[in-house]
């Protein structure tokens, strides 16, 4: 088994989206191949509503996917199709956009006004571009979870992972989606597929990942409670870790634990044209999404 040294490692920046919604974007809108498949990954909490409370008002999506994971609070969500409902914390919705959809997403915050989640860009390769739109909504209840003897808990949202298969499937990218806690100190290492890009993000604790620098990727539990090492030095909260070739991932967990996601997909390695929430191949396709989105034409009856 080979651990997959980290290629770069970043802090999410502070973002204004929809109507006004504060958040924090890991990766979107710059060089589409070091993810691919995936786009663009936002984490948006607050803990008072001024934060989110002007939601993601109705606006189009084509070509790609979008992953939606609440934590705390709720979104409720409608579309030009006539779908309707409410996540709640816990809950996923995967959203294929294909051929063309007009949404909108509003974040409500819990009784204390909190509000978190994440939501996830994932290409659509060309010959899916123009599928049928589609939702899938899972209900926190049907996500599997996994406890070790360690105190160890992983959540699968997506993709088969120590014999467990999460509830979302058919999805282009074929990704593994995890949301995992590792207890203070420990070790643990977790299984990529070699052939799939992956990134994991850090949002409570603070670890240290495998790195090029430290071929054990790991530190030792007297090195975290003594004064040899500094505890900023830990990879913490907002933090996004891009890993390299390998096909396993090595983390150790600091003195407050690590909880963060772990998320792998097979790249798609075609030409991506991009103009906000329309990711298509071409510059014409770009020019015709537009054109369509003018025209009332964007919206194409079930195939």
């Amino acid at each position: 088994m080979s651990i997959r040294p980290v290629d770069r490692q970043s802090l999410a920046t502070p973002t204004l989206e929809g109507a006004g919604v504060h958040l924090h974007r890991a990766f979107g809108f710059h060089d589409p191949k070091r993810h691919d498949p995936f786009l663009l990954f936002d984490d948006f909490r607050g803990d008072h509503p001024g934060d989110y409370a002007g939601g993601f008002p109705w606006h189009p999506h084509r070509g790609i996917e979008t992953i939606t994971y609440v934590l705390a609070g709720s979104v409720d969500h409608g579309d030009s199709l006539g779908n309707a409902g409410r996540l709640k914390a816990g809950d996923v919705q995967w959203m294929t956009a294909g051929s063309g959809i007009l949404h909108q997403e509003m974040p409500k915050g819990n009784a204390q006004g909190q509000m978190h989640g994440f939501q996830l860009w994932a290409n659509l390769p060309r010959d899916l571009k123009m599928t049928t739109p589609r939702y899938q909504d899972v209900k926190s209840r049907d996500i599997p979870e996994i406890l070790e003897d360690d105190g160890t808990v992983v959540k699968v949202i997506t993709g088969n992972f120590w014999g467990r298969s999460g509830p979302v499937d058919g999805i282009a990218a074929d990704p593994l989606y995890l949301d995992i806690y590792v207890p203070p100190l420990r070790r643990k290492t977790f299984p990529i597929d070699t052939r799939r890009k992956a990134f994991a993000y850090v949002f409570e604790g603070a670890g240290k990942f495998a790195d090029a620098s430290d071929p054990r990727g790991v530190l030792l539990e007297k090195e975290v409670r003594g004064e040899e090492v500094n505890i900023r030095d830990l990879s913490g909260n907002r933090t996004l870790i891009q890993f390299g070739k390998g096909d396993e991932v090595a983390v150790q967990a600091g003195p407050d634990g690590l909880r963060f996601l772990l998320v792998a997909g097979a790249p798609i390695q075609e030409p991506v044209a991009w103009h906000g929430p329309i990711v298509m191949n071409t510059a014409e396709e770009l020019r015709t999404a537009m054109a369509e989105l003018r025209n009332g034409t964007f919206i194409k009856p079930a195939h």
